[in-house]
């Protein structure tokens, strides 16, 4: 009896064995089966990917892709690689497709000719903690609230209308700002043309958007310009977080922590200027700045999409960051190409001398009769442009462009910079020639893309005529009431243009300058 238990149990041991042994085996077909049904449809993929001709790339490397081959100027890099692999270029960075773009003809195709397919924004890290979850104009992804947003700032904000009321305003703070000049005039003294320039921006920024000037105690202890410009390099930082799904919240580079810190400020600044607004919004007022008129939209009940708080701080933002640096940046490079030439400083007071006199300021009804300090600001703006690397576009669908495909959700950049300084497009590309611009009808509003500082199509910068305004009158006023030396013997050769970039580029060091004041009164 004992023996025919024995034996029974060992059957079943046996019989449990081959059992598990069929089980183990038919795990493992089915595993090798779906393994090699994985590895057949990645290949199948990647065949009908590899027959689709992309634009030409250099040698990548395993998961960094071309992220490798990025220094300090992004700009100056893909300038150095287009001009082996061509205007299109393709570049991975991480497990993102970057499509370079860098020839004014290219340029036309991506932002005109398929304005529509690369009208969007791919998503971004820095804009989703630092512009309320890329609900501003900048950052925003191309759909029904983009669209109807930048209408209402179009004919709310932004309209010639509502430039032209703050007109007073900027004639005050730049009066304030030419008699600090005089004083310093006086005294022989070396103005920092850099430090006075933004401080002005942001003043007049602060009046227009906000109603009135804040001190940098009252934003935060870093200031306001600070934390703006910080704000601005971070949207710019490559970011791990931009090309590796997922590895945002590792924070690797410890720049999501700062974009938190950064957004809780802007958060916190705006929260407070709506409140005071509200507070105040029944008082009979000269004119209505920005938040006003934002606050009169919203409780009107009358826009196409819910509009709240958030959108109201995302929009402030967008204005201050695209009223303020920008506009400062631009008159740096161009006083500092000023100094740097002064055969072109001596033309540009020529005119003025000539169009305004010299026994009073230069006033806004007058830059539309100076043709060659236009050509100055545009020929700048060419070496110069204040964002050298236009905001990224993503593509909406797959597109074939100059017989390239151009996959999904790839990130479009324009090199503006190197467009700028393209041989095919402009002849001694790297000189300071304002007369180039002479006898032609070469625009800087998107409609000629060999020169394109604000972008075009659809998403062009909507404040071109505000910021236009404000550079041309600020050059004017400075150039027209005091001839600028270089301090300490300086000559114009040796005069640092070195870059810093970010969102937006500035120079390197500050521009400093001694004032000799002109006008007879």
């Amino acid at each position: 009896m004992h023996k025919f238990k024995l034996e029974h149990t060992l059957r079943l041991k046996l019989r449990e064995r081959i059992i598990i042994k069929i089980k183990m085996s038919s795990a493992f077909i089915w595993t090798t089966f779906i393994l090699v049904a994985a590895v057949l449809l990645l290949d199948s993929l990647w065949r009908k990917k590899k027959n689709k001709k992309l634009p030409p790339s250099p040698r990548g490397l395993p998961i960094l892709g071309h992220l490798h081959l990025l220094g300090k100027n992004p700009h100056h890099d893909f300038h150095k690689l287009s001009k082996q692999h061509g205007p299109i270029m393709h570049l991975r960075f991480g497990f993102v497709s970057n499509i370079i773009v860098s020839s004014p003809h290219a340029a036309e195709q991506f932002l005109k000719t398929y304005d529509l397919v690369f009208a969007s924004r791919p998503p971004h890290e820095a804009a989703k903690y630092i512009s309320f979850g890329q609900r501003n104009l900048s950052f925003g992804q191309y759909g029904p609230y983009w669209r109807n947003m930048r209408k209402l700032c179009t004919l709310n904000l932004l309209s010639n209308f509502k430039i032209n009321s703050f007109q007073s305003m900027r004639m005050q703070e730049l009066e304030l700002l030419l008699e600090s000049f005089k004083q310093a005039a006086r005294n022989c003294g070396v103005v920092d043309i850099s430090a006075e320039v933004a401080a002005l921006n942001a003043n007049m920024s602060c009046l227009m958007v906000l109603g009135k000037k804040y001190a940098d105690k009252e934003f935060d202890e870093r200031g306001f310009k600070a934390v703006i410009k910080e704000g601005m390099q971070l949207s710019a930082t490559p970011n791990l977080g931009d090309y590796y799904p997922y590895l945002g919240v590792l924070d690797i580079q410890g720049l999501t922590r700062r974009m938190k810190a950064i957004g809780k400020v802007f958060d916190e600044f705006f929260e407070k200027i709506i409140d005071e607004h509200e507070q105040y919004a029944n008082q009979t007022r000269h004119v209505d700045d920005f938040v006003y008129t934002m606050l009169a939209l919203m409780k009107s009940g009358e826009t196409e999409f819910q509009f709240d708080r958030r959108h109201i701080k995302a929009i402030l933002l967008d204005m201050l960051a695209g009223s303020m640096d920008t506009s400062a940046t631009v008159v740096e490079w161009i006083m500092a190409e000023l100094l740097k030439n002064s055969r072109v400083m001596k033309k540009v007071q020529q005119e003025l001398d000539e169009k305004v006199g010299l026994d009073r300021m230069v006033e806004e009804s007058d830059l539309d009769n100076l043709r060659y300090l236009d050509m100055v600001v545009k020929e700048a703006l060419r070496l110069h442009p204040v964002a050298p690397l236009l905001i990224p576009h993503a593509a909406i669908e797959d597109c074939t462009v100059d017989g390239f495909h151009i996959p999904k959700d790839s990130r479009v950049i324009i090199n503006v910079w190197a467009i700028g300084r393209d041989p095919n497009a402009w002849s001694d590309p790297d000189m300071f020639i304002p007369e180039r611009f002479s006898g032609n009808s070469i625009d800087i509003r998107g409609h000629d893309f060999q020169l394109l500082p604000f972008g075009s199509g659809r998403r062009g910068c909507p404040g071109i005529q505000l910021g236009l305004t404000v550079v041309r009158l600020l050059v004017a006023q400075l150039v027209h009431c005091f001839t600028w030396e270089l301090p300490n013997g300086m000559l114009p050769s040796e005069l640092d243009m070195t870059e810093e970039f970010g969102l937006v580029v500035t120079r390197a060091k500050h521009l400093m300058a001694v004032p000799t004041y002109r006008l007879s009164k």
